[in-house]
């Protein structure tokens, strides 16, 4: 059976699903990833922070719009193992 894994937010901030305005999102919902893989990223005063996937699977659901606030521990998105 499958598993599924949280990707949460490492800091409180503004969570962004692409490297920049005009850019294509790191990654959407169905996408393959492997571990380490950037899947978006949190702003804090003006630092971008990576958020990386962690373990390698398929993503299937992302939880948060880009540009949304964000908590520290927020889950961002669920990866299925």
């Amino acid at each position: 059976m499958a598993q599924q894994h949280e990707i949460v937010s490492p800091l409180p901030g503004t969570f962004y699903r692409r490297p920049s305005p005009d850019a294509a999102p790191f990654v959407e919902a169905g996408t393959s990833v492997e571990s380490g893989t950037v899947v978006g990223l949190v702003e804090v005063m003006k630092q971008f922070n990576d958020v990386e996937a962690g373990i390698a699977g398929r993503v299937i659901e992302i939880l948060v719009d880009d540009g949304e606030p964000v908590d520290a521990g927020q889950v961002l998105m669920r990866i299925e193992e």
